[in-house]
């Protein structure tokens, strides 16, 4: 294999194909889709100007000294393990790393260096290692490693030079491409985050939906996001002078305080109205409306629970004022019950009676019994309902407001006030 191998790799040792190489490797960046795919890519474009069938690659974290093997073919076996404590291992990616300089390696020192990590077999050391380190910004990020298991002539030193001219371009590829993996997984995570909120997100610009989350969908009851993306904000308003009102509106907020916030009743994709918090931001007050972010929030629960408490305060308010009403009209109604008996009894008493005199008695009598029951219905009320009044007003509906007693008393009573 050595004669053939170094007539291909003579072969392939020339500048087109250098060039070549770096236009693969640089256009890589944008077409894979991960790390793996690069380093594939990179595998296969050395190849173009040198052996590369025994090809690795290591990254190197210093915070942690140790490397790791994210990219390993060799004919000899498999990627080995995360090496820890790479400054106090002999082995020659580290002395790579260390040095900061392309290193050549033969048989004999690959050996010794293989004893010195105790390996059992020598048939995994090769006849000769290159490595070249992958800098950035005078910082080594790792190591580039092609070697042989056959002969010492497979690689000259113009190879490891060669090596060397690309790696740095490989290592600003290794390194965009990480980059762009941790943005794309932050964004990830934003999206999941942003995703898993209880409210409308929205990004607006000229008040043209970009961009809403899954809430905001099934807030307003739509199908999914693409009812939302490129339409107009207007979709959101029962009409059109709402759009304009509190466009202007939200507007001035902007320019003036960076944010505006606000409730307004807004409009379901069924034609249904319910009321919305709404918060936004703008990126530049110059220009609020060119990018806009908006988060809405259903407060239909909140105004039913302000009404119910509203309700309750006001019923509170009615029956407090019926026990004072109650407590005060009972004592001057027992008082006109017990006179009303008494001038009765007189009357039945006396040799002669008027007619009208005792029914006028008795009529007294009958209106402070009335009265009282009345009183007692106030007494016991725990729910009330109004009734219309001639003047635009409206009254306690006492006999149709609940109380303590069943309902059968309160029809007995209902009868009462006829």
């Amino acid at each position: 294999m050595g004669k053939n191998q170094s007539a291909k790799t003579k072969k392939k040792r020339s500048p087109d194909n250098t060039l070549k190489v770096l236009f693969d490797i640089s256009e890589a960046i944008n077409t894979t889709r991960n790390l793996d795919e690069l380093y594939a890519v990179i595998h296969k474009s050395l190849d173009e100007i040198l052996n590369a069938d025994n090809f690795y690659i290591a990254l190197y974290d210093k915070a942690s000294d140790s490397i790791t093997f994210p990219y390993y073919a060799d004919e000899k076996g498999e990627a080995p393990e995360e090496i820890i404590g790479l400054s106090k291992t002999a082995s020659s990616t580290g002395m790579v790393i260390q040095n900061k300089k392309p290193m050549i390696f033969y048989n004999k020192d690959l050996i010794r260096l293989a004893d010195q990590q105790k390996q059992k077999s020598r048939k995994t050391v090769g006849k000769i290692w290159l490595g070249v380190p992958l800098i950035i910004h005078d910082r080594v990020k790792g190591v580039i490693v092609v070697q042989s298991y056959t002969s010492a002539s497979d690689y000259k030193k113009k190879d490891l030079e060669l090596l060397d001219s690309v790696s740095r371009h490989i290592a600003l590829a290794i390194e965009r491409k990480k980059s762009d993996e941790k943005s794309a997984e932050q964004q990830h995570i934003l999206e999941k985050i942003l995703e898993s909120l209880p409210v409308g997100i929205g990004l607006a610009q000229k008040r043209i939906f970009k961009w809403v989350n899954n809430e905001m969908v099934r807030m307003f009851g739509y199908q999914s996001k693409q009812d939302f993306e490129d339409k107009s904000t207007r979709m959101l308003y029962p009409d059109i002078d709402h759009y304009d009102v509190n466009g202007k509106k939200i507007y001035y907020s902007l320019v003036n305080n960076g944010t505006a916030d606000y409730e307004i009743d807004m409009i379901k994709q069924d034609k249904t109205l319910f009321p919305v918090h709404i918060k936004l931001n703008c990126g530049d007050v110059s220009d609020p409306a060119a990018w806009t972010t908006a988060i809405l929030t259903d407060i239909s629960q909140r105004r039913l629970a302000e009404k119910e408490k509203y309700e309750k305060e006001r019923l509170q308010g009615v029956l407090e004022m019926a026990g004072a009403v109650c407590h005060e009209i009972n004592q001057p109604l027992q008082a006109i019950l017990g006179f009303s008996e008494l001038l009765l009894m007189g009357s039945e008493s006396a040799d002669k009676v008027d007619p009208i005199e005792k029914n006028n008695l008795a009529s007294i009598k009958n209106q402070a019994t009335r009265l009282g029951k009345i009183t007692k219905k106030l007494s016991n009320i725990t729910k009330y309902s109004t009734l219309d009044y001639p003047g635009d007003t409206k009254i306690v509906d006492i006999w149709g407001s609940k109380s303590d007693k069943n309902s059968k008393n309160n029809k007995n009573n209902k009868s009462d006030k006829n």
